[in-house]
């Protein structure tokens, strides 16, 4: 199934290279899988997922090993964020 994937800030270095300005990529994913086990299977580190919304719903930590995708959903993903 396909999901569409957004990761902002530094995270966009974790995209093919021709996704990085867009910050966008367009990802087949099998089916059954999970945020958790998306976020695992693209590498990105644990200590840098910091707000993850699914189609724009915010998607807790203890959360994402249970929810599962559907066709079409938006994934996207912030780091944490600092600054003053």
């Amino acid at each position: 199934m396909q999901i569409t994937l957004k990761l902002y800030a530094f995270l966009t270095d974790y995209l093919p290279a021709e996704a990085r300005r867009s910050n966008v990529l367009a990802l087949e994913v099998p089916e059954q899988s999970t945020v958790a086990s998306l976020i695992a299977a693209r590498g990105l580190p644990p200590k840098l997922v910091h707000l993850v919304l699914l189609n724009g719903q915010f998607i807790a930590p203890q959360q994402r090993h249970a929810q599962l995708l559907q066709p079409g959903d938006v994934l996207a993903i912030w780091p944490p964020i600092a600054g003053g």
